[in-house]
């Protein structure tokens, strides 16, 4: 059967790994079936294996599996370390070239009415699942026998985690201690009036423009060679949570751990599902295309861990450079639909299990507090919880000290929170570069069918991940 050429007569950012033809040249898949890398070498499978050990060890050997957190905690630092600068790097270069000033706030306008209206749906979710599987009627917890001193550090957290301070905070004192904190909107406000800068200046801006492109290409060569210790840390990771909480916590509660995960497998498949098929691609074809970076969140209990290497595959997927660099990392704080799910129904969960009953007018308060707080939550382990004590904290109608209750099998739902938080804003991705006609729809089918990336003609380069 004869290949369909595939032409580009416009140049478009190059994925690393794809090389670029001139315009007009014809580009074709590699010629003959792709090699298929044994089982074992792949990086999901190493993954797996590792998740699965560590869970083994952290049960049969939970002192041990407890000393194994630092294996974990390493390999989150060196994925840290990175972010800053392939942030940066990414959306500084990407504005840059995109030249078109006003399609920038074009993309950032439809990114968070995007963000704004799912994140919302997903709170709703929340609360309405909760009126009605009731996981928490029954239990009668006296609130007077809970020890609020177990929650304390993370009320004061919360009540340290003002808007006013977030949106202040996201304004860097200087452009080192951007990256020096890590704070992700820091480094992305600072990385967009960088770019701003570079494609006001145009043609002068060559030079700066040629080196930062080098540095890029470097920095995801870096991610990928980093990428290999993802077993190490997924095991260690794995190991210490079972080996701390142990399985019978989830037991204890296995209503509310069975209810939030289920609630937030149907949100995948039906709402983030609908979206995609309203966008053209199936959300389990992007599933599978991401299964690496799923087990590496699933085993780490943090999105932050995956990434870079999201906004990596996203831009081999056809999304234009500048989109993937300005809706990944703003979706990682603004676009949490996992954390919104679990905050509506862990509060609900709370209130039911102490007898509590709230009027309409008290969720709905809850509802409206919790659009606010949930905005600028890191995708880091345990910022889910911090945002709901920040919520209880404003609606007192629901008893702060009730959150003793789920402390113990937090750290399981933050599993489930980070891996629908890391679905959510890939699928956020796609859809804003395809609203702004910024999406290779060739490139997108390739990468979700599993096939090779394309290569100019003639040419023996392939993509080697």
């Amino acid at each position: 059967m004869a290949r369909r050429p595939i032409t580009t007569d416009t140049p478009r950012e190059r994925a690393p790994g794809v090389v670029k033809a001139a315009p007009g040249v014809a580009l074709t898949a590699t010629p003959g079936p792709p090699t298929k890398k044994p089982l074992w070498t792949q990086l999901y499978f190493q993954v797996l294996v590792a998740i699965s050990l560590g869970a083994l060890i952290g049960h049969f050997w939970p002192t041990f599996g407890e000393s194994l957190k630092p294996l974990g905690d390493s390999f989150i630092r060196l994925v840290k370390m990175i972010i800053a600068p392939v942030i940066f790097l990414t959306v500084a270069t990407g504005i840059a070239h995109l030249r078109d000033l006003g399609r920038l706030g074009k993309v950032v306008g439809k990114a968070f009415a995007y963000f704004l209206t799912v994140s919302t749906l997903a709170l709703i979710i929340g609360l309405v699942v909760a009126n009605v599987a009731r996981p928490g009627a029954g239990m009668n917890v006296d609130v007077a026998t809970l020890d609020p001193a177990a929650v304390g550090a993370y009320v004061t957290k919360a009540h340290d985690a003002s808007i006013v301070g977030f949106l202040m905070n996201i304004i860097p004192e200087t452009v080192v201690g951007a990256f020096a904190g890590g704070e992700i909107l820091q480094v992305l406000f600072f990385a967009i009036l960088f770019g701003i800068s570079l494609a006001i200046i145009g043609d002068r801006a060559q030079p700066v423009m040629t080196v930062l492109d080098s540095v890029s290409e470097a920095f995801f060569k870096l991610v990928a060679i980093l990428m290999r210790a993802a077993p190490i840390g997924a095991f260690g990771a794995f190991a210490f949570t079972i080996g701390r909480y142990g399985i019978e916590s989830v037991i204890n509660l296995a209503a509310l751990v069975a209810t939030f995960y289920l609630t937030s497998a149907l949100f995948v498949v039906v709402v983030l599902g609908l979206i995609a098929r309203a966008s053209g691609f199936s959300i389990f074809k992007l599933i599978r295309y991401l299964k690496e970076e799923l087990l590496l969140v699933l085993g780490t209990s943090s999105s932050e861990a995956a990434l870079p290497s999201l906004m990596q595959k996203l831009e081999r997927a056809g999304c234009d450079k500048p989109v993937v660099g300005l809706v990944v990392p703003t979706g990682y704080s603004f676009n949490l639909d996992g954390t919104n799910i679990y905050m509506t129904l862990a509060a609900l969960f709370i209130a039911q299990a102490c007898g509590v009953e709230l009027s309409l007018g008290d969720q709905l308060l809850l509802l409206a507090v919790a659009m606010l707080s949930s905005k600028g939550a890191a995708g880091v382990t345990g910022a889910g919880f911090i945002t709901l004590a920040a919520t209880l904290t404003v609606v007192p109608s629901v008893p702060v000290a009730g959150m003793a209750l789920i402390l113990g099998i937090d750290r399981f739902m933050s599993e489930c929170r980070a891996v629908t938080n890391f679905i959510g804003n890939a699928v956020a991705t796609i859809v804003v570069a395809k609203w702004e006609k910024g999406l290779d729809r060739d490139a997108l089918d390739r990468a979700l069918a599993g096939g090779p990336s394309p290569v100019a003609v003639g040419s023996t380069e392939s993509d080697d991940d």
